[in-house]
């Protein structure tokens, strides 16, 4: 190997040579040394919107008989919304609390709520909070016998665990929720048919980070600005929100 790494150097210089000298118009060596055109990044872990209203449609056939039983179902509807229409990460829900979610009002002297988030790099963003964000938001509190809406500050965790306990769940507690739910939505699917044998494996092989790559997806879908798609998300930059946008 090495001598024939010695034969080309040795090889490229006189046709160099031969280029400078105007006997030859081009190199022929260097087309060897041009790289073949990287393929364009695909982005392939997200779900799409007739499967995520699938997912949705597992949330809602879950049980609701005992106490836990809807504890269980409203925090499932809490979270998958929040994982999907604020397109968070989970290290973003753990930890973080309810009193993070204000309010302010527009020019137009309309309210609009927010969820202030600190991302990747200990970075602020803001997280425009939608209407339906905060419909589910009032539904899970309420469920938890809270107020509809979070006192300014409230220590109150994003995400809770069933029962009295008012602790955070962690990133773990919070995987293994995201992962049941999928792992149901796919066990519903399976019961259809076997043509749905495909749009279940790819559920089981879902993750949080799923729902997040899914609400870019959709976003770019419906050709909302990449910058405003960047800033929701908490990209550095806007090569990375592009990802999104498919042909």
């Amino acid at each position: 190997m090495t001598s024939q790494r010695q034969a080309k150097v040795t090889l490229n210089a006189m046709f160099s040579w031969l280029v400078g000298a105007g006997y030859l118009a081009g190199n022929p060596l260097s087309l060897s040394r041009q790289r073949a055109p990287r393929a364009s990044p695909r982005l392939t872990r997200f779900i799409e919107r007739d499967l995520w209203q699938q997912v949705k449609v597992y949330i809602n056939s879950l049980p609701r008989e005992t106490n836990r039983e809807c504890e269980r179902y409203w925090r499932a509807r809490w979270l998958f919304t929040l994982l999907y229409l604020g397109g968070l990460r989970i290290s973003e829900v753990s930890g973080k609390t309810m009193g993070r979610f204000f309010c302010r009002r527009d020019a137009d002297g309309h309210k609009r709520w927010s969820l202030e988030i600190t991302g990747k790099g200990d970075k602020e963003r803001l997280v425009p909070a939608s209407a339906e964000m905060m419909v589910e938001l009032g539904q899970y509190r309420s469920a938890r016998g809270l107020p509809v809406l979070p006192a300014p500050q409230e220590d109150i965790p994003l995400a809770l665990p069933l029962g009295r306990s008012m602790k955070p769940l962690t990133r773990a507690a919070l995987h293994v929720v995201v992962k049941d739910i999928f792992t149901g939505a796919a066990r519903m699917l399976r019961q259809r048919g076997n043509e749905y044998e495909t749009s279940a494996a790819q559920l089981e092989r879902a993750s949080a980070h799923w729902l997040r790559h899914s609400a870019g997806s959709h976003m770019a879908d419906a050709n909302l600005d990449l910058r405003l798609i960047r800033d929701n998300l908490g990209h550095t930059s806007l090569a990375t929100t592009s990802l999104y946008y498919r042909p």
